[in-house]
């Protein structure tokens, strides 16, 4: 994709990505992709607001070169020092030596750590401005939104807001790079909604303060540095992300998120039967296959639901591992304060309840109720898992 001027002389000058698997080496992004954008605004002075990763260098550096020769850049801001964002910068000094790098305290100190580079860095302090000539730009301190050096970069004249992974989501930029000349976005704000849990919802708190302290800002647009920039309707992310992180402490919503494992179909039996008792009660049901699904996937559903159950058989007197692994990343993810129900098979001894409670005991999920059966379900154990299913499902309807 060429350079895309979104308002007089500010130009984003991102790339795509759609050959990387994991995203932070972690997250499954093959089949959707991700951008990483950064912008030039070309005034008196010339200023790049973000990088990218160090992936398609070439095609990076030719965005700059359309609006303006390398080296004639004054300086550039760094948001957040994440390599997806700095990767081209080492390459970026050499071509532009005498531009200066601005970022916040921490930014200079991650910048000698991560890049060796000591000279020409530049702190700026909370709510510090710069003028560039017509266009002057401010810059906000957020902390841990998502590392401890991160800030937000505002131009005051034409209302932007450079927020960097703040608002940002997965998905490849398919040729519209805004909302509004964007005909699937329902796929980006799920796609960002997955991006919120993976990344950024362990800091939902330090989210929270950054968009009230942001909150009488007025801003027309917010780009972000992964997918869509939101020129039409910018309140709907800052919404959408102030939703998500509330999440985190407050009510979410009245659904279910059921995730089960089976080693040779006994678990997975009763699961349908558990189902079948939920689906007549009306509340929403997401069902998850620990073993197929990644956690990525499975983490949005746990984050935004009230209720979970877990079906999983027990393992050598442990929980079901691929069962483990998810509501491990559930716990190092701070999701919190949920309504559980286990149920699941056991061959001669238990022990999956257990080494369940044990996980979740630190994030405050409240067991309301367990079912467990020895070996293949009979017709009775199916007729009571129907009733354990729906009597949760109820549970959860009474509370939301």
């Amino acid at each position: 994709m060429p350079a895309v001027e979104i308002k007089p002389n500010v130009y984003w000058i991102g790339v795509n990505d759609r050959t990387t698997d994991l995203f932070e080496g972690l997250w499954p992004i093959t089949k959707e992709g991700v951008s990483y954008n950064a912008y030039l605004i070309n005034d008196e002075k010339k200023i790049i607001i973000d990088l990218a990763k160090a992936l398609k260098t070439d095609e990076f550096f030719d965005h700059i070169a359309e609006i303006v020769p390398i080296p004639e850049i004054d300086y550039v801001v760094i948001n957040h020092m994440e390599p997806d964002h700095t990767g081209v910068l080492r390459t970026f000094r050499k071509m532009a030596p005498k531009a200066p790098i601005l970022g916040s305290p921490k930014t200079k100190a991650m910048l000698e750590s991560f890049y060796g580079i000591t000279e020409n860095v530049r702190a700026v302090k909370d709510g510090e401005m710069l003028s560039l000539g017509q266009m002057t730009l401010q810059f906000f301190s957020t902390p841990l939104v998502h590392w401890p050096e991160t800030m937000m970069t505002y131009e005051t004249s034409q209302r932007l807001l450079f927020s960097c992974d703040a608002f940002g989501g997965y998905g490849a930029l398919r040729g519209a790079i805004f909302d509004d000349e964007c005909e699937d976005l329902d796929f980006y704000q799920k796609e960002t909604l997955r991006y919120y849990v993976n990344i950024m919802a362990k800091f939902s708190r330090p989210g929270l303060k950054a968009i009230e302290k942001l909150a009488d800002v007025p801003v027309d647009i917010i780009a972000p540095s992964h997918g869509l920039i939101w020129r039409q309707n910018p309140q709907l992310i800052v919404n959408l992300y102030k939703k998500w992180a509330e999440y985190a402490t407050g009510p979410t919503e009245a659904g279910i998120t059921l995730i089960y494992g089976s080693m040779y179909g006994n678990t997975e039996n009763m699961m349908n039967a558990v189902a079948q008792g939920i689906s007549p009660t009306g509340v929403p049901l997401e069902i998850f296959d620990a073993a197929r699904t990644h956690v990525s996937h499975i983490l949005p559903s746990l984050w935004t639901k009230a209720g979970v159950m877990i079906g999983a058989p027990t393992y050598e007197g442990t929980l079901f591992p691929p069962m483990a692994q998810v509501l491990e990343m559930a716990a190092l993810k701070r999701v919190l304060n949920k309504k559980i129900a286990y149920f699941g098979s056991y061959g001669w001894s238990g022990g999956a309840l257990k080494h369940l409670q044990k996980i979740v005991e630190p994030v405050k999920w409240e067991l309301v109720d367990s079912f467990e059966f020895v070996g293949k379900p009979s017709d009775e154990d199916l007729r009571k898992g129907k009733e354990f299913g729906a009597a949760f499902a109820e549970l959860i309807k009474a509370q939301g």
